[in-house]
């Protein structure tokens, strides 16, 4: 119960933490864009992702995985938008003895608030919660001879939440549309084992980084 406790407040303190970085811009004075910038764009890169297990499951490496989609950015406002983005993702975790991987594969929708300093060259700051869903699940290597708990279990619950949060750099050129490159963090506020007080695992959420390059078009708005 301790342990659930510590956890759970950990997990408020992330959120509190990232809000408040978000408070001073959105506290900034408004200067509306008239008409707003409206950009449409697809994303792709490769992940590394862990999951934090209670009690421990030893992890060396994160699983290395891909991950990609299509993204709607609408700016309002000098400085601020939303970004909304349709993704496929590749998770999971591979133990430090070599000897169990296991890839996790879903579709997940990120909605972001977008921040960004600049015109042609922009430096962007992505912060928001992301849903996601399984598909499918995958054993890339299982050569145990002991089978522990996350062995013989498959995920337990299919609907993931999280908060993301990345900084990146995007160049607007005239010809071929907007260049970006973006880190991404995600954190995941769910377990994707049981996790009632019977259960074994009292947490397992997932942790991975991202870095994607992007390529979107601008269809309204001031060009520079």
């Amino acid at each position: 119960m301790h342990q659930n406790v510590n956890s759970n407040t950990f997990r408020l303190l992330i959120i509190v933490l990232l809000l408040q970085t978000a408070k001073p811009v959105i506290q900034a004075q408004t200067v509306l864009l008239d008409p707003p910038e409206i950009y449409i764009g697809a994303t792709g890169g490769m992940n590394g992702s862990l999951v934090s297990f209670n009690p421990t499951v030893n992890q060396s490496m994160p699983l290395i995985g891909y991950n990609g989609g299509l993204s709607f950015r609408y700016i309002t406002e000098k400085h601020f938008g939303l970004q909304i983005e349709a993704n496929y993702s590749q998770r999971g975790w591979t133990e430090s003895n070599g000897l169990y991987s296991r890839r996790a594969d879903y579709i997940e929708l990120p909605l972001l608030t977008h921040i960004f300093w600049g015109n042609t060259h922009r430096f962007i700051f992505n912060l928001g919660p992301k849903v996601a869903y399984l598909l499918r699940e995958t054993e890339l290597i299982n050569n145990v001879t002991e089978p522990e708990e996350q062995h013989t279990k498959p995920i337990y619950h299919p609907f993931d939440y999280g908060i993301a949060a990345g900084v990146g750099y995007n160049l607007k050129t005239k010809k071929i549309g907007v260049l970006q490159l973006e880190a991404r963090a995600y954190y995941g506020l769910s377990n994707i084992f049981a996790d009632k007080k019977t259960d074994y695992f009292s947490l397992s959420n997932y942790m991975n980084v991202s870095v994607n390059l992007g390529w979107y078009f601008q269809l309204t708005g001031k060009k520079d």
